[in-house]
Formats: structure tokens, C-alpha cells, sequence
């Protein structure tokens, strides 16, 4: 299959989209200074957000798997806080994990709207 039809395909945009975010996430995570800074202006809203956009993307990228993409990125979230523990110059913080499950439960509730509509 050539190139272009395959990135034609949306169902692997999602996917690419998906992965990438994955990838941003853990860099801006584990990043010690960011120049300039790439956040809402409050710890907790970058958790909300960031997880709200990957679920999104996960449910849009993987529709067959709605109940472990959602699983997946709270793992995904417990591994980044205890990341972060180990950096010396980031904290872990229960209320970040907090953040994330409703930015998950936000992400995936669009999401479903989102799927929904387009029936």
C-alpha cells in the first residue's frame, strides 16, 4: 500500500496523533525546564488537559479497546509520577493522579459523543 493512502486512513491518524502525544507527555513531564513554558498556569489543569487530548486520541485511535486505552493512560500516569519521583527535581503527587483520571473521564466522554455523532 503506498504511503499517502495509508496515512489516508484515519482510523491511523488517530493512531500517529495518539502516539505522539504519548511521546510529548512523557518529554514535557520529565523535562526540567521548559523555555517557554508549555502550561495552562496551574500543575493540575496540564494533568486534566494532557489526559483529557490522550484519551480522546486512544478512543478515536483503538475504538475496539474503550475500556483498556482508559486503563492503560491511568497506569501510564501512575508510571509518569513515579518518574518523576525519581528526578530529583520533580515531585509525585496523588492529586496529579486525580487530575488525570478525570481528564480521562472527560476525554473519553467526548469522545463517545464525538463517535456518537458520527452514527
Amino acid at each position: 500500500m503506498p504511503a499517502a493512502r495509508r496515512l489516508a486512513n484515519p482510523l491511523r491518524l488517530w493512531r500517529l496523533a495518539f502516539f505522539g502525544c504519548l511521546a510529548a507527555v512523557l518529554a514535557l513531564s520529565l523535562t526540567k525546564n521548559v523555555t517557554p513554558p508549555l502550561d495552562t498556569g496551574w500543575d493540575k489543569s496540564n494533568h486534566l488537559l494532557a489526559f483529557a487530548v490522550l484519551a480522546f486520541l486512544g478512543r478515536l485511535g483503538f475504538p475496539e479497546r474503550r475500556h483498556s486505552v482508559p486503563a492503560g493512560l491511568l497506569l501510564y500516569g501512575i508510571a509518569i509520577e513515579g518518574l518523576q519521583a525519581l528526578t530529583g527535581y520533580r515531585t509525585a503527587d496523588y492529586r496529579d493522579l486525580l487530575a488525570d483520571l478525570l481528564g480521562i473521564a472527560l476525554g473519553s466522554l467526548i469522545a463517545a459523543g464525538w463517535l456518537w455523532r458520527k452514527r
